[in-house]
């Protein structure tokens, strides 16, 4: 009885990118907008502290605390991003 002949294969060879052309920094913009996130944020609940409730927002009463965390996590979730 015939054998029938093996088929060939021809090698997937996929794309290689250098590390070179994956590596992108941030923008020059990246981190003035994070650390000052981090820093806005801060200030925000120091403020709504040390004012008793009267600032930053008052109507807001103790969601000022939720504001200045969410802006400052916000700022951390940006860290995440960095490439220097």
């Amino acid at each position: 009885m015939p054998e029938s002949k093996p088929r060939k294969r021809t090698a997937r060879v996929a794309p290689q990118t250098s590390a070179a052309e994956a590596y992108k920094p941030n923008p020059v913009w990246f981190k003035p907008v994070m650390f000052g996130l981090m820093i806005v944020g801060l200030l925000w609940i120091i403020t709504f502290y040390i004012t008793e409730g009267a600032f930053p927002v008052q109507a807001w009463a103790s969601w000022n605390i939720v504001a200045g965390f969410g802006i400052a996590i916000i700022g951390f979730l940006m860290t995440t991003r960095w490439r220097s």
